[in-house]
């Protein structure tokens, strides 16, 4: 399925004049969803293998959205406190070869609450490798979060939303239960829908990644700026993923 841009030059004005207080989401469901694949999204056997579902919403009646944040390039100090200061619930999906080189960045987030979850070693595309390649690179990574972080995530992302059934059979074969990839894609000037109507969806899961000015005309923060003006405009607040899940 295609991606529809969305450039800031056609941005409505009222997503970008001032910065708005974000809203505050629901208390979260008692009873959680069980995630199933997106239609279309399936591979051969899903069901009888009982693999791990790809998905891009959450079902939810709530009017909230699910901001995930991916690879762990960019470490930039002033995002955290933002996030922080707001409390603004995110999930992380992280490659190895891109937070090696400051694990304790994402200590402090995992510290402020954030689940950090399985987003490969090396970031590769995952249906060009065999079977047992993907599971070196999902298993591998299933390890470093254990030995970093202290615990085996159960969400796993493949890099580029890209996969095959040898990716989903892989990733339950590491303990992972769920795939999401995502519905929109947002980062400093543009956004990238799913949909031709260019809207937010309740229990949608967005996609950013940690990126700065070398990637970006803009930083993290105002990435998240720009996002949060965007949702809160739109009459939504951000969730916390796990809490749907």
């Amino acid at each position: 399925m295609g991606v529809v841009v969305q450039n800031d030059k056609n941005y409505p004005e009222r997503f970008l004049i001032r910065r708005r207080v974000p809203l505050v989401p629901p208390q979260p469901p008692r009873t959680k969803r069980k995630a199933t694949a997106r239609a279309g999204f399936e591979v051969k056997h899903q069901r009888d293998w009982n693999l791990p579902p790809v998905f891009t919403t959450v079902p939810t009646k709530d009017k909230v959205v699910f901001l995930t944040i991916d690879d762990g390039a960019e470490k930039d100090p002033e995002f955290l406190r933002m996030m922080r200061d707001l409390k603004i619930p995110y999930t992380a999906f992280l490659t190895d070869d891109l937070i090696r080189s400051d694990y304790g960045y994402f200590w402090r987030m995992q510290g402020q609450g954030v689940t950090l979850n399985n987003h490969t070693l090396h970031h590769p595309y995952l249906p060009g490798l065999s079977y047992d390649q993907q599971k070196s690179e999902i298993c591998g990574m299933q390890d470093i979060m254990e030995e970093r972080f202290g615990k085996r995530p159960r969400m796993f992302r493949p890099p580029y939303g890209d996969y095959n059934q040898d990716t989903l059979r892989a990733a339950k074969s590491c303990g992972i239960e769920d795939t999401p990839i995502w519905n929109e894609e947002v980062d400093v000037d543009h956004g990238e829908f799913r949909q031709g109507d260019q809207r937010l969806r309740h229990g949608d899961i967005v996609l950013t990644h940690f990126r700065g000015r070398r990637q970006w005309h803009g930083t993290m923060a105002d990435d998240m700026r720009r996002f949060l003006n965007r949702v809160t405009a739109d009459g939504y607040a951000v969730a916390r993923l796990e809490d749907y899940l």
